[in-house]
C-alpha cells in the first residue's frame, strides 16, 4: 500500500534524524575516554568481563519480563486502548491500532512520552533531595521508566512485545537509545538490518547479547550523577538542596527524552514499513 502525503513527510523526518545520526563526529575527549573505558575493561580477566556482561543482560531480560507482566504496565496498555478507541471505536486489540492514521498514533505516543519524561523528572527531583534511599534506587527506577515507555511506545504503533522477537527487539532499541551520540548511528543500522534479514517475526534469530563496554558509559554517567547530587546535597536553600534536586531533575528527563525520541522513531519506522509492505 502506498503511503499518503502526511505518511511521506513522516518517513522523510525520521530519515532526516537518521542522517544526523550518522554524521555525528566525536569530539577529543569523547574518544579519549571510550579509549580510557576500554583499557579499563581490558585489565580484567576475560572470564570476569563475561560474567560482568552476562549479569547485566540478565538483569535487563528479567526486568523487560517483570514490567510487561505488571498490573502497571496492563492498566497502561489499556489506557492506550482506550485513547485508539477515541478515534476509531472497534480498536480492541493492540494490533488493531494500526487501522488509525501516524497523526492520531503519534498522538497517542506523545502522551506517553510526556507522562514518562515527568516521572524521571520527579525521579530525578526525589533522587536530588539526598536521600539516601532515593538515591540508592534511581538507577533501577531509571530503568524501569525507560523500559517501560519503549514498551508502551511499541504498542501504540501496534506491536505487542511479549513474543520472543519483539521482546528482543524493544531491549536492542533501549540499549540503542541509551548508548554514546557517536555510537547510534551504527546501532540504529543494526536494527535496519535486522528489519531486512529477519523472515520469522515471532523468533528472535540473531545477537541477543546486549551489554558491552560501549554500553557501561550510561551506567557510569548514572554514577557520576549519583556522586554530584552526593557533593551539592548539603547546599540548600531554606532547607532544600535545589542545586542537587536540579542535577537529579535534569539529568533523569535529558536520558528519557533521548530514549523516547530514539524509540519513537524507530516504531514510526515499522508502522511506515508495514504500512507500506516493505521491511527493509
Amino acid at each position: 500500500m502506498a503511503l499518503n502525503e502526511r505518511e511521506n513527510r513522516v518517513l522523510a523526518e525520521i530519515q532526516e534524524w537518521e542522517m544526523k545520526l550518522y554524521g555525528y563526529e566525536p569530539n577529543d575527549f569523547e574518544l579519549t575516554y571510550e579509549k580510557y573505558l576500554e583499557r579499563s575493561f581490558s585489565l580484567l580477566p576475560d572470564n570476569v568481563q563475561e560474567q560482568f556482561f552476562s549479569t547485566l543482560d540478565n538483569w535487563l531480560f528479567h526486568l523487560h519480563a517483570l514490567i510487561q507482566g505488571s498490573q502497571m504496565q496492563m492498566d497502561a496498555k489499556e489506557r492506550v486502548l482506550t485513547a485508539g478507541r477515541v478515534f476509531n471505536a472497534e480498536i480492541e486489540t493492540i494490533n488493531d491500532l494500526n487501522k488509525l492514521h501516524i497523526d492520531q498514533l503519534q498522538y497517542i505516543a506523545h502522551q506517553q512520552i510526556a507522562r514518562h519524561r515527568l516521572y524521571s523528572f520527579a525521579q530525578g527531583v526525589m533522587a536530588g533531595s539526598g536521600s539516601p534511599l532515593m538515591l540508592g534506587a534511581d538507577i533501577p527506577a531509571m530503568a524501569v521508566i525507560n523500559l517501560r515507555v519503549v514498551q508502551l511506545i511499541a504498542m501504540t504503533y501496534g506491536i505487542e512485545v511479549n513474543t520472543p522477537y519483539e521482546m528482543m527487539s524493544s531491549l536492542k532499541v533501549f540499549h540503542a537509545a541509551t548508548l554514546p551520540p557517536r555510537m547510534q548511528g551504527r546501532a540504529w543500522e543494526e536494527l535496519m538490518g535486522e528489519l531486512q534479514n529477519q523472515e520469522d517475526y515471532y523468533f528472535y534469530e540473531g545477537n541477543d547479547e546486549l551489554a558491552d563496554v560501549t554500553w557501561i558509559e550510561q551506567p557510569i554517567k548514572q554514577l557520576f550523577k549519583a556522586m554530584a547530587i552526593f557533593i551539592f546535597r548539603k547546599k540548600s536553600l531554606q532547607g532544600i538542596p535545589f542545586i542537587s534536586m536540579a542535577i537529579g531533575a535534569s539529568s533523569n528527563y535529558q536520558l528519557t527524552r533521548k530514549v523516547s525520541e530514539f524509540a519513537h522513531k524507530y516504531y514510526q519506522y515499522r508502522y511506515l514499513h508495514k504500512k507500506e509492505g516493505n521491511h527493509r
